[in-house]
């Protein structure tokens, strides 16, 4: 593959998941892989290939000769992610608070103070895309393919029901000294205190999940 098709097919995907995350594209929906290359302005290779790894996340469903179907966003779904996710993430930010290199942890301080400051600012797309970076850097200073595979489903999803459930102020505020504290304990080389920091994040995300069923009441 080519550098120009792979930088195509992160383009795809990033807007995809973008579109998922926030809705663009309806929950339950049926869409056509040449509608989302029109719309997208890209050639169907590198919206196939987006797709893929798109339906890998869960955040796409593939049904051939009948088209990409949107997964629908679920109470019940999200606590079974975050019932998995407690413990995988738990054990990914312990890796990662012994094994990140100093660049790693100044990017995490980095990452820590710059979700602070976009929650005070109210924009979703940035912080969007900080909490991904952040996820990221995470399963990277952890150094494990496997932990990465495991990972990859169960992050997308779940941001993309705190993004239709948040409360904009409350909500941005907390997630954003959740996420910060997971970060700083990490690059402070303190595995104990990133597994309380992440377990504390769990519950608040459990919480959210429970909290939207009386929302939608």
């Amino acid at each position: 593959m080519t550098m120009v098709s792979v930088n195509k097919t992160e383009a795809a995907y990033n807007q995809l998941e973008r579109m998922i995350i926030f809705r663009e594209l309806e929950p339950g929906s049926m869409v056509s892989e040449k509608q989302l290359a029109e719309s997208l302005g890209l050639g169907r290779t590198p919206v196939r290939e987006a797709l893929q790894r798109l339906s890998y996340e869960r955040m796409a469903e593939i049904h051939p000769r009948r088209g990409i179907q949107i997964p629908a966003i679920s109470v019940e779904s999200q606590l079974k992610i975050l019932e998995v996710r407690r413990d995988i993430e738990a054990l990914c930010v312990s890796y990662a608070a012994s094994r990140a290199t100093m660049q790693e942890k100044q990017q995490m301080l980095e990452l820590a103070s710059s979700l602070e400051a976009c929650a005070k600012d109210k924009d979703d797309l940035t912080f969007a895309s900080l909490l991904k970076q952040s996820h990221s850097l995470l399963v990277k200073a952890a150094n494990n393919e496997y932990l990465q595979l495991a990972m990859a489903p169960l992050q997308g999803l779940s941001r993309r029901f705190w993004f239709a459930y948040k409360n904009d102020a409350s909500d941005l505020a907390e997630a954003s000294s959740l996420h910060a504290t997971v970060l700083r304990a990490v690059s402070h080389t303190d595995a104990k205190a990133a597994v309380a920091a992440s377990h504390r994040l769990n519950d608040y995300l459990t919480d959210m999940a429970y909290r939207s069923l009386t929302a939608r009441k």
